[in-house]
């Protein structure tokens, strides 16, 4: 209890203060990219359905679409789009038709593509997609570290060339032919390729203890997938900095004390080697978050990146706006746990000018 006591200790402490008051520029100015990024396609979403009906066979004349414009505020400047994307997502009044239909203070606006209000579209798939981004992360650092730490402390062994081996090839093949394969193999040897995370009954009926044996199961071929690519990169770099570690002079002091090699290397080297593996964290969230989207797609995943690619390749600036802020919100907290994390692991650390 001391020991977490001293942690949170008073700079700390603030330092965190003054990075949730970061948030909120740092989310600003993301959002103005984001909005301004996702205009830069020629046209906008009633330019895209117009020719949608057209190649139907359906023709549309110009006062029509002069009024769906102006129904979704497509008429005004783009700056004046984003002012309004962003004051009514921070507040939206009572007396106003959005407040009245969903009772919701933010308004993140309409979803084009998917006929809703984006929020609903988001939050249908925020809470699976946050869980298969924690199973996967734990699935990297479970399997990672310790064979990092094996092949430091062994260096040019046997077991050190095969995890090199095996690193170099899960960084070069392609996640989505690594998914094929998987499936293939799944499929022969089970008779299921074992696509999406639910089963027709578990859409129907939904997650139930009975059936999530069926979920974990179908979570295997995407966390070997997904998890893979980024598993091999903490492996090199965490081997590389142990070995970094492990020559340094204080090592070879600790040894001459007669320190145990076993906490020389995990209370010392371990520690200092795991500093970029950690301050990266908002990075792997980032990038497991988004879901690897083409090996989303054809595992049939029900996450957010098919979701984003829909709204980009229909040109639903709203909904794709909203599911890049939200990974943004996600990327910065991350950002922040890493921070803390830091200073756990580091005492070297400082966050504010002054001695301790």
């Amino acid at each position: 209890m001391e020991a977490l006591k001293n942690f949170f200790r008073k700079d700390l402490v603030q330092y965190i203060i003054k990075r949730i008051l970061m948030f909120i520029p740092t989310l600003l100015l993301i959002s103005i990219l984001v909005f301004f990024v996702i205009q830069l396609p020629p046209g906008d979403y009633v330019s895209a359905h117009i020719s949608a009906l057209a190649s139907e066979g359906e023709l549309v004349d110009a006062d029509y679409a002069a009024s769906m414009r102006a129904d979704y505020g497509l008429d005004l400047p783009v700056w004046q789009q984003y002012i309004k994307w962003v004051k009514d997502i921070i507040w939206t009044p009572t007396d106003t038709p959005y407040y009245r239909l969903y009772h919701s203070h933010h308004n993140w606006k309409f979803s084009f593509a998917y006929g809703r209000d984006v929020w609903s579209v988001i939050n249908d798939r925020l809470g699976i997609t946050i869980g298969v981004t924690a199973i996967i992360m734990l699935f990297q650092y479970l399997v990672s570290l310790p064979i990092a730490v094996y092949a430091s402390t062994h260096q040019y062994s046997v077991g050190d060339y095969i995890s090199s081996i095996i690193g170099f090839i899960g960084t070069a093949i392609p996640n989505f032919i690594l998914a094929i394969v998987l499936m293939y193999l799944s499929y022969k040897w089970t008779g299921s390729a074992n696509v999406g995370l639910f089963s027709q009954e578990m859409l129907l009926n939904g997650v139930h203890l009975y059936n999530f044996g069926e979920f974990l199961k179908r979570m295997i071929i995407p966390i070997i997938v997904i998890g893979t690519s980024g598993t091999c990169g903490i492996i090199r770099s965490v081997r590389a900095q142990m070995l970094d570690e492990v020559a340094r002079q204080y090592v070879l002091t600790a040894r001459a004390k007669g320190v145990s090699e076993g906490k020389i290397v995990m209370k010392y080297c371990f520690r200092a080697a795991m500093n970029p593996t950690v301050s990266g964290l908002g990075g792997v969230l980032s990038s497991l978050f988004s879901g690897s989207t083409v090996t989303a797609m054809v595992l049939n995943m029900q996450i957010q990146g098919p979701v984003l690619y829909k709204a980009l390749q229909s040109q639903d600036m709203y909904l794709a706006g909203g599911i890049v802020m939200v990974q943004a919100i996600l990327v910065v907290v991350g950002i922040l746990l890493s921070d803390i994390a830091l200073a756990f692991l580091d005492p070297r650390i400082r966050y504010s000018g002054g001695g301790r």
